[in-house]
């Protein structure tokens, strides 16, 4: 990591640090609060707008990086538009409410937008597209106990730079560690839909981007395995928890307190450990992920 890199990391953490009080104004000022209710482990009303940091630091990194992009700078581009798209459309479910099945839609037209520009055949291209607005939801789904989807992120963004060297990498997980200083171990606001959608969003088209060029040499299988190891904790948990729910006969929309992080908590007590034991988890899934594409590299794949 060059000194450049280290200096605009920090730079993201100060923001996450200090625009998270702000963000914590704007949801008392517009009403965005948790209240706590039915199967939510919070005791007290809390803020749930701090995603609007995630979202507004994200498009400073996008007009800082895009000058210097080359061939990425499409790219970057479209990332910001379909980021956009995905933040608000999970900041106006947080105010009101939106039909799961319009918010999905939005997830892959954004997903579709960010796609269509690497110019993949067509199943690298569905299954990418997929994979994207799948993960973008999951990482809303789990989401239920304090630093969990944060940090989650965080590793998975860790990864991106260890594999390619890629500077959001270091940037976007430098910015989340800022706002995740507000959000564990208590929480005194929430990253809201609008923040979950938006790291799952921006990890999963980061990934299709930069792995794009290994994604189209190898079986659809292997890409599927890919995506399921690289996806880590949150795609596994909505797979389970949509296959669980429909062997009962619910629609797999119907929240409930099935998720991994609720039976955890439940057994342990404790939302330290749950992080702690998810997080490991999702290490390994990435580790995992992580060999199989160096696996690729020395059969020559890439």
């Amino acid at each position: 990591m060059n000194v450049r890199l280290a200096l605009v990391g920090l730079i993201g953490f100060f923001w996450g640090g200090f625009a998270t009080p702000f963000s914590i104004r704007l949801s008392h000022a517009f009403n965005i609060i948790d209240k706590p209710e039915g199967r939510k482990i919070h005791a007290a009303p809390t803020p749930r707008g701090a995603g609007i940091v995630l979202w507004s630091g994200y498009l400073l990194w996008s007009l800082y990086s895009v000058d210097k992009a080359g061939a990425s700078a499409l790219f970057i581009r479209c990332a910001a538009l379909s980021a956009t798209m995905v933040f608000l459309c999970g900041y106006m479910d947080d105010m009101r409410g939106l039909n799961p099945f319009i918010r999905l839609a939005l997830h892959a037209a954004s997903a579709f937008i960010v796609v269509a520009p690497l110019r993949m055949p067509l199943i690298p291209a569905v299954l990418s597209i997929g994979w994207i607005a799948g993960t973008t939801s999951a990482y809303n789904l789990i989401d239920g106990v304090n630093g969990l989807c944060s940090s989650i992120f965080i590793a998975s963004s860790l990864t991106l730079y260890a594999l390619f060297g890629d500077a959001f990498g270091i940037v976007g997980a430098a910015m989340t560690l800022g706002v995740l200083c507000w959000n564990f171990p208590s929480a005194r606001t929430f990253l809201g839909d609008g923040g979950s959608t938006l790291l799952g969003f921006l990890f999963s088209s980061y990934f299709i981007s930069l792995a794009s060029f290994v994604i189209v040499k190898i079986w659809p299988h292997e890409i599927i395995l890919l995506f399921l190891l690289l996806g880590g904790v949150p795609v596994l948990d909505t797979l389970f928890a949509f296959t669980r729910r429909t062997l009962a006969g619910k629609s797999p929309f119907y929240p409930d307190r099935g998720h991994l992080h609720h039976i955890l908590l439940d057994k342990t007590g404790s939302p330290f450990w749950t992080v702690t034991c998810l997080l490991t988890l999702h290490g390994a899934l990435l580790a995992a992920g992580a060999a199989a594409l160096m696996k690729l590299r020395t059969a020559g794949v890439f």
